[in-house]
């Protein structure tokens, strides 16, 4: 007795079925586990989020843009942490030293007492006080992404690329770009009300882009 035409079986022995494997028709069984795991480093696609910043929809693998209005509460908050102590200072100073001001009836010239002295030191502490903390606010930025005001709204500054944080030196090098944000009318703190990937000038020229936290 043979079966069919086959060539190859010649000696007229029943066709051999392939082994039958557990969990399949003849088929191999199914990875343990369901899905592959990721690739090394626990992310899937480039950089640590996946993406660009400010790509169209189905290429954006980032957190989300941080918008104009919170980018300006921030500041506001900053500023006022800068502000309000170096403004006392300046306050108190100024008036010392106006108060140590006096008129000489007898030659009309003006005079000064041992007040104004005192008042200069206060006032010019003032200014100390303000650079040391604009510093402090550029260290937290650079180094955690997040200023005061940005972590109260929850918002950070990093790298556009990468998602990282951008250090010290390249967060004080962002603060001196803003100068050329104001040049042209402030047009360049305005930019991210339309900007694609919500930047100013600052960010462009640095890399940086604000997201939410």
């Amino acid at each position: 007795m043979t079966y069919g035409n086959d060539p190859y079986n010649q000696g007229g022995y029943p066709p051999q079925q392939p082994p039958q494997q557990p969990g399949g028709q003849g088929g191999y069984p199914p990875p343990q586990g369901g899905y592959p795991p990721p690739p090394q480093g626990g992310q899937y696609g480039p950089g640590q989020y996946g993406g660009a910043y400010g790509q169209p929809s189905g290429g954006y693998g980032g957190p989300e843009l941080a918008h104009w209005g919170l980018r300006v509460g921030a500041y506001l908050i900053d500023a006022l942490i800068v502000g309000i102590p170096s403004g006392i200072l300046y306050a108190i100073g100024g008036s010392m030293t106006a108060n140590s001001l006096e008129m000489d009836p007898t030659t009309n010239q003006v005079t000064t007492t041992g007040g104004s002295g005192i008042g200069m030191i206060i006032y010019l502490l003032g200014f100390v006080v303000a650079i040391g903390l604009g510093l402090w606010l550029k260290y937290q930025e650079g180094t955690t992404g997040q200023t005061v005001g940005k972590k109260v709204l929850g918002i950070k500054t990093v790298k556009e690329e990468t998602g990282e944080y951008i250090g010290f030196g390249m967060a004080f090098v962002r603060y001196l770009c803003h100068i050329i944000d104001g040049l042209p009318c402030y047009i360049g703190f305005l930019w991210p009300l339309w900007d694609a990937k919500r930047q100013t000038f600052a960010d462009k020229i640095v890399g940086t882009v604000v997201v939410r936290a």
